[in-house]
């Protein structure tokens, strides 16, 4: 996506190997990063702000284990968390 998140993705698998485990770099795929500040925001806005970081750490254990049940694209991951997204929003419409 950016230099800053390449590099905090290498820094999670360096951290992590330091502490004796070794994981793939987490990468963050533009469309599952758009769809993850919409989620914050939609969190932000609707609840408590300090709710979107929670909530957008919440998305990623979801979607992980998504991919742990089964392979999923960022595009399927990203309509994963739109529907999220919107859900909460149209909650917040009523």
């Amino acid at each position: 996506m950016n230099a800053w998140f390449e590099a905090l993705g290498r820094r999670f698998a360096e951290t992590a190997r330091k502490q004796g485990v070794e994981i793939a770099q987490p990468e963050l795929d533009p469309q599952v990063a758009e769809e993850v500040l919409e989620l914050a925001r939609v969190a932000a806005h609707s609840k408590e702000r300090r709710f979107a970081p929670l909530a957008c750490f919440m998305a990623g254990v979801a979607v992980e284990r998504l991919r742990q049940a089964g392979s999923l694209s960022p595009v399927a991951e990203a309509a994963y968390l739109r529907a999220i997204h919107e859900a909460l929003e149209h909650e917040e419409d009523r």
